[in-house]
């Protein structure tokens, strides 16, 4: 029946004008093309070449998919400080083959003991600007990095601890060129030089931001995770370096927060279940909550299960609509259910549910826009207030495989780019916290995502693992972006498993979507064309920059190949 109403939808639009079925040429304009990379035996992707060297040489030496995410992380702290490092949080699925099993840690930063619900609201009870909210010590919350990178390593590693650092110490030693993204970055930036510590490290004498090209070392960081390396991450949570960061966030010259030697002391990170469901046959599995990537992803999936996207034209109207449609509903349900499940109840089981998601699809039209959606009721669902928190786009995320076919997918952010602006010892301080809802109570009733001592703000991150009909493990991926992280993992899944596209393809592809408001497509692609298509059939279209840094890592015959994002100035190496 589907089949027949598609036909019939292709057909009328076709008399209207409206080329729903027509199959568009893909891939963002402007971004250099890339090509796969193909490993026998093992595969890294991530945000910069000289981080899945690190990963790769790693492996090389004997070393598991952990250990290689210690040391690509490690690098991407020195060279992509915007993004993530050990002043935030991450997020990781891990994939053992030798036990089939599947392990999900929880690294994501918690809001002090001090914190209260009113963190962000301002002297007359409103919500405060938002940067106003994340410049200073305000927005930063525990960080939690190190302690799971630990955890994991503890379960999954194979070579020393401190051996993991040297790449990024001696990078951080003898310097390393800024890449054209910090640099654009740097330039955009308004509030990074306010800390003197940033300042000395990312600007010249004269205040201008250090070039393209230009060599920066970081000693201070250096220093900082040699003594991380020797002593374990005890280092980092007690001691010198956690009186200095909380020095820096509690006296703030400006905005002063609430971290607490106590909290670093007492972070623990956490071991979770993961979200799984199917689609087309595949396990797709994900991020539980804190996180609503997981549930959100599969939701879309579930919506879609309904409708025969491998008949629908690959990049047309039918498929933007679709996939909007399907995100619509996502959303709505993601904004009021989804935020820490360890403090709200959260229907994860019920929101995922077959069942339920085909019933929700029936309210997709194939010739018209829902506009905005309604949240539904899935089975087990309370009904707090909506959850939103102004989520933005920044993080990081790489792809592992090792030799022994375990996988790492982590996904591992400082929030906004360059986070709080608050430097402490080479690296930058999360601005975590402003992932909540900045109003605790709406229409008189409480949010579930309100700021709480102790609780872990919402993420869309999505790290994820698809795994074929037998059992297999067939694709690893992610990709930084804010609150658009689960549409860019949705669609690149859409692709694979669809329209069976290779993953560099798939993570190549011009983005679409909605967020539950206008219809989003990316600036610069074929998507973008589509704009006057969508708006015959109802949709606010919005055309937008939408940088993904989608890293992926597929199984194919005789070994791995590795897919980097166009967009970023990430890539992928094997052996």
């Amino acid at each position: 029946m589907r089949n027949l109403r598609i036909i019939f939808a292709t057909l009328l639009s076709a008399a209207c004008g409206v080329a729903l079925a027509q199959p568009l040429p893909s891939g963002p304009s402007g971004y250099k093309p890339k090509e796969a990379a193909f490993g026998k035996h093992f595969m890294v992707a991530a945000a910069n070449p000289l981080a899945v060297e690190a990963g790769r040489a790693v492996i090389a030496r004997g070393g598991s998919a952990v250990d290689a995410a210690v040391a690509v992380q490690m690098v991407l702290n020195v060279v992509e400080p915007e993004a993530s490092g050990i002043g935030g949080g991450a997020f990781i699925l891990h994939w053992s083959a030798r036990e089939k099993r599947l392990r999900v840690y929880d690294g994501r930063e918690t809001a002090p003991a001090e914190a209260t619900p009113d963190l962000f609201l301002d002297a007359a009870g409103r919500p405060m600007p938002f940067f106003d909210a994340v410049v200073g010590g305000r927005s930063v919350g525990t960080p939690g990095l190190l302690a799971v990178l630990a955890l994991a390593h503890q379960h999954h590693g194979k070579r020393e601890w401190g051996e993991l650092f040297e790449p990024a110490i001696e990078l951080a030693d003898r310097g390393f060129p800024v890449s054209p993204r910090l640099a654009i970055l740097l330039e955009r930036e308004r509030f990074l030089a306010n800390d003197p510590n940033a300042r000395r490290l990312y600007y010249r004498e004269d205040g201008k931001p250090r070039s393209e090209g230009e060599v920066i070392r970081n000693p201070e960081l250096a220093t900082t995770f040699r003594t991380i390396a020797m002593q374990g991450p005890s280092a980092f949570y007690t001691g010198e370096i956690a009186r200095d960061i909380v020095r820096a966030v509690r006296t703030h010259p400006t905005n002063p927060g609430y971290l607490s030697l106590a909290d670093l002391a007492g972070y623990r990170p956490v071991e979770r279940k993961p979200v799984c469901g199917r689609y087309r046959g595949n396990r797709i599995c994900g991020m539980p909550p804190p996180s609503s990537g997981g549930i959100a992803v599969l939701q879309i999936l579930g919506i879609l299960e309904n409708f025969p996207m491998a008949s629908v034209a690959p990049q047309s109207l039918m498929a933007a609509h679709l996939f909007s449609e399907a995100g619509r509903l996502a959303y709505a349900d993601r904004d009021l259910y989804v935020a820490d499940s360890d403090f709200v109840a959260v229907p994860m089981r019920g929101m995922i549910d077959p069942a339920y998601l085909a019933k929700r699809a029936e309210l997709i039209h194939l010739t018209e826009s829902l506009g905005r959606a309604a949240p539904g009721v899935p089975p087990g669902a309370a009904r707090p207030s909506p959850a939103g928190s102004p989520e933005r786009i920044s993080t990081s995320h790489f792809s592992i495989v090792d030799a022994e076919g375990d996988a790492v997918a982590m996904t591992t952010t400082i929030e906004y780019a360059f986070g709080s602006r608050i430097m402490v010892r080479g690296f930058l301080l999360n601005n975590q916290l402003t992932d909540f809802s900045f109003a605790p109570e709406e229409a008189g009733r409480v949010v579930a995502n309100r700021v709480e001592p102790g609780k872990r703000p919402r993420s869309s991150m999505a790290p994820t693992l698809v795994f074929d009909r037998s059992g297999a493990l067939k694709y690893v991926l992610g990709s930084p972006g804010g609150s658009l992280i689960i549409n860019y993992v949705a669609q690149t899944l859409v692709a694979l498993l669809d329209w069976e596209y290779s993953a560099q393809k798939a993570v190549s592809v011009g983005h679409f979507g909605s967020r539950n408001g206008p219809t989003e497509l990316e600036r610069g692609t074929e998507a973008a064309g589509l704009a006057r298509g969508l708006g015959l059939l109802g949709h606010d279209v919005y055309v937008m920059d939408m940088t993904s840094g989608l890293h992926a890592v597929e199984r194919v015959p005789g070994g791995w190949r590795g897919a980097a994002d166009p967009r970023r100035e990430g890539s992928a190496a094997g052996g």
